[in-house]
């Protein structure tokens, strides 16, 4: 008798943690994304031509789930990133080095606190529509929207950033908006950044609208600001978008102002998707000699970008791409790609960058 009280003692004990552990609920996921760049400078002897191996934000995450009841969710993730080729073992990342948050979840939405991407990159996907592979490598779009390949602090907007608090409605009727509060804590400034988002997705149309200000990253009292708009609509085997954005830099006796344009097509072929898109960002315009990043003032500060990808699907999880970028910078233009970029901005005005890419991706 007492040898069955013991046993069923110990089983009470084993089974409450695990009656616990299962009103949790932890997801590890990831993406190993790799290719081979071959991509060169016109009009730059110093930089050439150059073949490499590029990680492209391949991650490993954890996410989590735990119902607190009443509706009510805590929920988690921790996401680093991991460098896959192997070069440059100083980049590979700290752990939580990419999207890293706790935070809160109804039915009146998500409140998250921590490191993340702003409703400003949130927009990105909407129009650089390249699939799976694309966004992260030099494919993306980000070389002239939004000076994406720049910190917040040089004029870039769109970024992960630290001390970050946002709220995610739930979607109603197709809508759902975004608000986003980061601090930048220096001892130098009050400086913040705030974003918001409105998204309409509903029956192949997706409508959004992003803003994004920087306040006082770069310097004290100069603020940065910046604005997109986007739409898509996909029927049949097609996918056509539009982009719009103004951007305006507070600098010193004035401001700087640029708007950019852009098309892009998505295309269903085969079990893949063909992409290709073109960007045409404006001359800088305001103060005479300014400059905010790859952005100057004056004429012949303009570029367009050409984008040209296949992504070929051989299971929901795995696809090979190939992909081709073209950038034309005018005569004093310094644009590069925004991911993985060819050199040091603005060392060369006038620079044309090319890349061909080669890929494949694997999300787990």
């Amino acid at each position: 008798m007492k040898k069955k009280l013991v046993a069923i003692a110990v089983a009470g004990l084993l089974a409450a943690p695990l009656a616990h552990a299962q009103t949790a609920n932890v997801t590890i996921y990831g993406r190993i994304n790799m290719d081979l760049d071959f991509i060169s400078s016109a009009n730059d002897s110093s930089l050439g031509k150059r073949q490499r191996v590029s990680s492209n934000a391949s991650r490993i995450g954890f996410r989590g789930t735990e119902s607190l009841g009443g509706g009510l969710n805590a929920i988690f993730q921790i996401e680093s990133q991991v460098q896959m080729d192997g070069v440059d073992a100083g980049r590979a990342g700290l752990l939580g080095s990419r999207d890293t948050w706790l935070g809160l979840q109804g039915g009146w939405g998500a409140v998250k606190i921590g490191n993340m991407l702003t409703p400003y990159d949130a927009i990105q996907p909407i129009f650089g529509n390249a699939p799976n592979g694309g966004p992260v490598t030099i494919l993306s779009t980000a070389g002239l929207w939004g000076q994406w390949g720049l910190a917040n602090n040089a004029g870039g907007f769109g970024q992960r950033l630290a001390n970050a608090v946002r709220y995610d409605s739930p979607k109603i009727a197709g809508f759902q908006g975004m608000v986003q509060y980061s601090t930048l804590e220096l001892a130098s400034n009050n400086g913040w950044n705030g974003g918001l988002g409105l998204f309409y997705d509903n029956a192949g149309l997706q409508v959004a609208a992003a803003y994004e200000t920087n306040q006082e990253y770069r310097a004290v009292d100069m603020n940065d600001h910046a604005l997109t708009l986007t739409a898509a609509y996909k029927f049949g085997a097609f996918r056509p978008a539009v982009v719009y954005e103004y951007l305006k830099y507070d600098v010193a006796g004035g401001t700087l102002k640029r708007h950019l344009y852009g098309a892009s097509l998505t295309a269903d072929l085969g079990p893949g998707k063909l992409y290709g898109a073109i960007l045409v960002a404006d001359k800088g315009k305001g103060r005479a000699g300014s400059r905010v990043g790859n952005i100057h003032q004056g004429r012949d500060t303009g570029a367009t970008m050409y984008n040209l990808s296949y992504t070929y699907d051989l299971s929901k999880r795995t696809s090979v791409y190939a992909g081709y970028i073209y950038i034309d910078n005018k005569d004093r233009a310094t644009y590069t790609f925004g991911m993985n970029g060819y050199g040091a901005n603005g060392i060369t005005p006038g620079l044309t960058q090319q890349g061909l890419i080669l890929g494949a991706v694997h999300n787990f």
